[in-house]
C-alpha cells in the first residue's frame, strides 16, 4: 500500500482513499483528493517538507503528516 509521502519527484499517481477525518477530509476533497485523481510530484522543499503536488492543473502544497493520510497506487 503506498502513500503519497512515499512517491518521488516526476512520478504520477492515482488517489486510492484518503484516511484523514473530520475538516481535513474535506480539505483534501475540496482541493481535488478524490479516489481516481492523477496526481504529479512536481518538487520537494529544501528539508523535504512540504512537497508540491499538481492534482488536477492546480499546484498544492502538503505536509508529509497530510501526504502520508492519501493512500495512492501507480508511482511510473
Amino acid at each position: 500500500m503506498l502513500k503519497l509521502d512515499d512517491i518521488s519527484v516526476g512520478k504520477y499517481v492515482m488517489v486510492e482513499d484518503l484516511s484523514s477525518t473530520d475538516i481535513l477530509r474535506e480539505r483534501m476533497l475540496a482541493l481535488g483528493l478524490t479516489k481516481g485523481a492523477r496526481i504529479e510530484v512536481i518538487r520537494k522543499g529544501p528539508s523535504g517538507d512540504p512537497t508540491v503536488y499538481n492534482i488536477r492543473g492546480a499546484m498544492i502544497a502538503l505536509r508529509k503528516e497530510e501526504a502520508s493520510l492519501v493512500t495512492v497506487t501507480g508511482g511510473c
